[in-house]
């Protein structure tokens, strides 16, 4: 019987939906800081450009590797104690894969399922890897809240009426659900088991045509929903540091990304308080993780644009946007497609291969 996980990654690795994603997430964003040029366009943006420093663009580099390194072993803590001997290499290709399916699909919707089909085709069960996305997902789900709720208090008074507040509640909203959703599963797995098969057999009645397919979906979910919980609690009662220190790993990943508009700036020439880059940062990743639009694009840039305006000047903004979008986002993708790529060409040439 397949898993939901199974379905969906079948769902996902389709070359129309890469393909889409990819040229959906380049023309939104390609579109966005044209606006943002054009709007702030001044005698001195071509001169910005001219007057980068070069080692801090290299330092961006390096932190970039960082964060790739961090994400890895934040999957990594986990996946070797269900799959003894598994290589920290196979955490790091699963990480990029998350990182380029989550950039050109809605929502981040493609991240999870990308990582368990790098840690499937590596031998990983898609039931151990599942586990191990949620309780990396549960880290970020209390993570990012507390460090918006910090955000929106140290800038309480320079965040004004419009876009950027209706774009943090829309955030707190889904954060609340997604976690909310985390924990019955963990504490009460029973009533979210019973509560999706309900949903199935409502949809179901709804449905007749797909009846049957929707209520072994409900049956399916609910066993698989009984296993995580039966194995996430036996690896966390065995492993009690486990989940603390995926919360550490979790905290200095993004407190990485944070610092890294800040060495970017400098790389510009914009001297300016760091706790105020850190803390726009902030609310720019809590509006983006799960915007409708392929890697946040449109929403990121904009976000950009409204908030570190008020640090950055006109001529700066552009250029700004542009490389904090390619060393958070568009690099990491990079080598995330080639990862992809690589092993869904090894499958079609073993599908093709005579039995």
């Amino acid at each position: 019987m397949s898993t939901p996980a199974s379905t969906t990654l079948d769902q996902v690795f389709k070359k129309n939906v890469i393909y889409k994603g990819c040229l959906w997430l380049g023309l939104i964003t390609i579109i966005s800081i044209a606006v943002i040029f054009f709007y702030n366009h001044t005698a001195d943006t071509f001169n910005a450009l001219t007057h980068i420093k070069l080692r801090y663009i290299l330092l961006c580099f390096i932190m970039v590797f960082t964060d790739l390194m961090l994400g890895s072993w934040r999957n990594h803590i986990f996946i070797r104690k269900l799959n003894p001997g598994l290589s920290h290499w196979i955490s790091f290709k699963a990480n990029v894969a998350n990182m380029f399916m989550g950039a050109v699909t809605p929502f981040h919707s493609g991240a999870g399922p990308a990582q368990l089909y790098v840690y499937n085709r590596h031998g990983v069960k898609l039931l151990d890897g599942f586990i191990v996305s949620l309780i990396n997902m549960g880290s970020t789900l209390l993570f990012m809240p507390i460090a918006g709720i910090f955000a929106i208090l140290y800038m309480d008074n320079q965040l004004e009426s419009g876009l950027v507040p209706t774009l943090l509640k829309y955030g707190f909203s889904v954060f609340a659900v997604f976690l909310l959703v985390f924990l019955l599963a963990f504490w009460k797995p029973l009533w979210v088991g019973k509560a999706i098969q309900k949903l199935a057999g409502f949809i179901g009645s709804l449905w007749p045509a797909r009846k049957t397919r929707m209520e072994n979906w409900g049956a399916s979910s609910y066993s698989n929903i009984l296993k995580y919980q039966q194995i996430c609690s036996k690896l966390l009662r065995e492993h009690p540091f486990l989940f603390p220190l995926s919360l550490l790993l979790t905290t200095l990943l993004y407190l990485n990304k944070y610092l890294m508009q800040y060495v970017i700036l400098m790389g510009l020439g914009v001297q300016t308080d760091l706790m105020q880059v850190i803390s726009i940062q902030i609310l720019i990743q809590f509006m983006i993780y799960f915007a409708p639009s392929p890697g946040g694009s449109g929403f990121a840039e904009a976000g950009i644009a409204v908030l570190f305006a008020k640090v950055v000047p006109a001529s700066v903004i552009s250029v700004f946007t542009l490389l904090q979008r390619s060393f958070l986002l568009f690099f990491p993708a990079l080598i995330g497609a080639w990862v992809v790529i690589s092993l869904l060409k090894k499958q079609a040439n073993n599908d093709q291969k005579p039995v």
